[in-house]
């Protein structure tokens, strides 16, 4: 049986430091609950769409990376964490997956960009899946699961993940009337389906809090 932590945490748009000490934490915390793995929000380390991933963002494997691996080896779990890529001139919305030992077994570049992000994020272009003792797991990135996109996700169940782990940032206004629209209704709607047709477990994490920076801030 494995166990998962859904670990959201609060995200401060820019500074780098403070969340990965955080998402540290939170890596501790879920392995000292005996999980076997863990999946943090969307854009930990800078937060998603905030101005400063365009000098901040590092190239995957990089120091940014190096942190969560250690983390992953020093309390031996899985881990799954969303982070800003920097490949040459370009920036990517990407999410991990790192073995117990440390070891990036997955890398994956948000897909779905959407069109108020694209001002600082490039696009990924490929799918792919991990195995391991707890399955086949594939990863994607918060709208890369859009009722719109599914077929991202379909086309990773074909794969034969068995397991997609999705970090999120999911965002509303502040005033947001979640009697006329629940939170989340739209995640179920998506990951139910996912599952359903294809009998596979899906979990989104998202972040905690208003965004700080960016096009929403406030949200």
């Amino acid at each position: 049986m494995r166990r998962i932590a859904m670990a959201q945490m609060r995200v401060e748009g820019g500074l780098i430091d403070k969340n990965l000490c955080q998402a540290v934490n939170t890596i501790e915390a879920a392995a000292t609950n005996n999980c076997d793995i863990v999946v943090l929000p969307e854009c930990l380390d800078v937060g998603w769409t905030h101005p400063s991933a365009k000098i901040e963002a590092q190239p995957i494997p990089g120091p940014t990376s190096q942190v969560i691996s250690q983390a992953a080896a020093d309390h031996h779990i899985y881990v799954v964490a969303g982070l800003t890529e920097r490949i040459d001139q370009h920036i990517y919305n990407a999410a991990i997956l790192v073995s117990p030992s440390g070891e990036i077994l997955l890398k994956h570049r948000k897909i779905n960009v959407l069109d108020i992000a694209r001002d600082i994020y490039s696009i990924g272009d490929t799918l792919s899946v991990a195995e391991t003792e707890f399955g086949t797991i594939g990863l994607n990135i918060c709208a890369d699961n859009f009722p719109s996109s599914l077929h991202f996700a379909r086309s990773l169940a074909s794969m034969g993940a068995d397991l997609l782990l999705s970090p999120c940032a999911w965002a509303v206004d502040a005033n947001h009337d979640n009697v006329k629209d629940p939170y989340g209704s739209l995640w179920l709607e998506s990951y139910g389906t996912i599952s359903k047709e294809y009998d596979i477990t899906v979990i989104g994490v998202s972040n905690v809090g208003n965004i700080t920076g960016g096009v929403w801030q406030g949200r």
